[in-house]
């Protein structure tokens, strides 16, 4: 069923399918247990690629190529 998906919207797709298919149900209790591991593991693949994007966003790059990063907590800060 599952396939190796790299790309952030497919693997979230796939991930509210298998929520789905949980909250109907409608699946034996052995497929509901291999979905639901497969959508743990889907889920940390996701977090860590949002936690990288965010620290990838966060970074500010000053002219002379010093990078800073943003502190999410202090609005004021740059």
């Amino acid at each position: 069923m599952p396939t190796k998906k790299n790309n952030f919207e497919e693997q979230l797709s796939e991930l509210e399918q298998i929520v789905t298919n949980l909250e109907n149900g409608n699946v034996p209790l052995e497929d509901a247990l291999k979905q639901f591991q497969v959508g743990v593991k889907i889920s940390r693949d996701l977090d860590k690629k949002l936690t990288s994007a965010e620290e990838t966003v966060a970074k500010l790059i000053d002219s002379d190529g010093t990078e800073h990063k943003l502190d999410p907590n202090n609005a004021s800060a740059p």
